[in-house]
């Protein structure tokens, strides 16, 4: 940012998402790899500006890395079984050395208040305690997993109680028994279990291997923008198109668990890479992101506009009517009128609106007001905005669609449309016609 009129326009945009994440609760696991990384002081002053701004936090972290290292130390071997290290008593011993350095190591820096930094009279509270009931996973392949676990219960209340006190929560990927075992378990089964007790807004993970582009430009080893549960699970089984490639291992149990739970009734998961500086910042608080997001229903509405859409569709239109290609409608008869249009709403965010005003003794109607913003042109938006008002044309027994334009006419041709002159329009609308502007009129019979 340059300039301030740049910070100020900046400042603005992210005022939304501080307004909405106020008081949600959002779960974020991280890696024992992220921990190690000289820049996982970065995250927690990221984590520290999260809880500024009233969001509640439960963090819970991971210590592969550091319990492998333990366990050379000691110069022990362990068997994994799919996946899952076998965890006999000495290695839980080393387990348990691992998991407690790494857990205080992270309690020390989210303690920081050190002055002429992010973390400066942050006085974050940090909280722990035996909030995750586990029991073993058994037997698995003819094996004994011996102390490595999964989830139980969660002590739901217990941490709500604690997070309603303003603390962030910090957990370690171990669970205890009602008879007093410890079990070593995995960060993604311990972090999706939480968010699904807390019915929390957000799930999001920070991965080690993830790269995400928009699912048309979909390549080997990246994920797409925006998955809905039952596109994940296709991806999880492998039944994708043809041009799409298998996804990295090293993502699929977060999303395995990202999927289940969105389907246990989180709203919201992200898989973001951790290697980004301020990559949960960029995740939460730009429209796009940088990492993908799965949801249990499409963010992609196209609907009838209402009244509170009244300022979306001022600021898509206002640069167009400033260019002279709309004409000028103010916010009055905007309300007036609201009802004649539709919007395209992708996450709360007006990225196109339509109008259809009609004239029944004339048998036709008028599409109006056509306008996709500029960062969503050339994706299809205007095509399905100009489906749904000939739908919604035809629906109403009229067969003949009109619309007046003065930059966009061989868009429409390409679309169907059939140029005419102004005395084929509608009576009313002849009487209405701007010789000034002469604007191309153009025609489609449906």
């Amino acid at each position: 940012m340059n300039t301030p009129a740049e910070f100020v326009a900046w400042f603005r945009s992210v005022a939304p998402y501080i307004n909405a994440f106020r008081g949600k609760t959002f779960v974020i696991g991280f890696s024992g790899e992220m921990v190690t990384n000289a820049t996982f002081v970065n995250f927690i002053h990221d984590i520290n500006l999260l809880a500024s701004l009233g969001i509640r936090l439960v963090l819970v972290h991971g210590a592969r890395p550091q319990i492998q290292l333990r366990l050379d130390e000691s110069q022990l071997e362990t068997q994994t079984v799919l996946g899952m290290r076998v965890t006999d008593p000495a290695a839980l011993q080393c387990v348990k050395e691992a998991v407690g350095r790494v857990h205080h190591e992270i309690a020390a820096l989210l303690s920081m208040g050190l002055p002429n930094s992010p973390m400066a009279n942050a006085a974050i509270r940090v909280t722990s305690g035996n909030f995750v009931t586990a029991c073993p996973q058994g037997v698995i392949q003819g094996i004994d997993l011996m102390h490595t676990g999964k989830v139980r219960k969660i002590n739901a209340p217990a941490i709500h109680s604690r997070l309603e006190q303003g603390d962030v929560v910090l957990i370690s990927p171990l669970g205890y028994s009602p008879t007093g075992e410890i079990f070593n378990l995995t960060m993604e089964n311990v972090a999706t279990e939480i968010a699904i007790a807390l019915r929390a807004e957000k799930l999001i993970f920070l991965l080690d291997a993830i790269d995400c582009k928009a699912s048309e430009e979909n390549k080997a080893g990246m994920l797409p923008r925006e998955l809905i549960v039952a596109e994940s699970k296709l991806l999880l089984k492998q039944k994708i198109p043809a041009d799409a490639r298998k996804i990295p291992e090293t993502v699929l149990p977060a999303l395995q668990s990202a999927t289940k739970a969105c389907e246990m009734g989180v709203a919201r998961t992200h898989l973001i890479s951790r290697h980004n500086d301020g990559a949960i910042l960029q995740e939460l608080f730009t429209h796009h992101g940088i990492g993908c997001m799965i949801s249990q229903e499409t963010l992609q509405t196209l609907r009838k506009a209402r009244i509170d859409d009244v300022g979306g569709i001022l600021q898509l239109i206002e640069p167009l009517e400033a260019e002279g290609i709309l004409v000028r409608r103010g916010r009055e008869l905007l309300e007036i009128e609201i009802d004649r249009f539709s919007v395209l709403e992708h996450d709360g965010v007006i990225l196109g609106c339509a109008a259809l005003y009609p004239f029944p003794e004339e048998h036709a109607c008028e599409l109006a007001c056509l306008a996709i913003h500029p960062d969503y042109r050339d994706q299809g938006h205007g095509e399905r905005l100009l489906k749904h008002i000939e739908n919604k044309t035809a629906t109403q027994g009229i067969h003949k669609l009109f619309v007046l334009t003065t930059h966009a006419t061989h868009w429409f041709i390409e679309h169907g449309f059939n140029p005419a002159t102004p005395a084929e329009l509608p009576k009313a609308k002849q009487n209405l016609y701007n010789y000034q502007r002469r604007s191309k009129v153009l025609i489609k019979h449906l």
